[in-house]
């Protein structure tokens, strides 16, 4: 996988703000390295009825090991481009979780 960039990461207050570019309907869920500023992530959800988002945040949460409650989407919820909140984790935690 490419080694992901530092910048698409960013501290807000005690959480982590993550930019996103989401490929939903994919044939399983990954991260697939960068697009631009943002970390590209194939979703195996199809984008109906916000499927795709709650996949989206059920693997994060699963990446990070933390409860889906604590990933929450800022905005680009009918978009493709997209950014999530993580409670409770750096970007350099998160900057790890992903790339592992």
């Amino acid at each position: 996988m490419a080694k992901l960039d530092p910048t698409a990461f960013r501290r807000d207050g005690n959480a982590t703000t993550i930019t996103l570019h989401l490929q939903p309907g994919a044939k399983r869920s990954q991260i697939c390295g960068m697009y631009g500023d943002a970390v590209k992530l194939a979703i195996q959800a199809p984008p109906v009825d916000g499927k795709a988002n709650t996949a989206l945040r059920e693997f994060i949460a699963s990446r990070m090991k933390l409860p889906t409650a604590a990933v929450t989407l800022v905005s680009g919820a009918t978009g493709r481009d997209k950014r999530i909140r993580i409670e409770g984790v750096t970007p350099e935690q998160a900057l790890t979780a992903l790339e592992s």
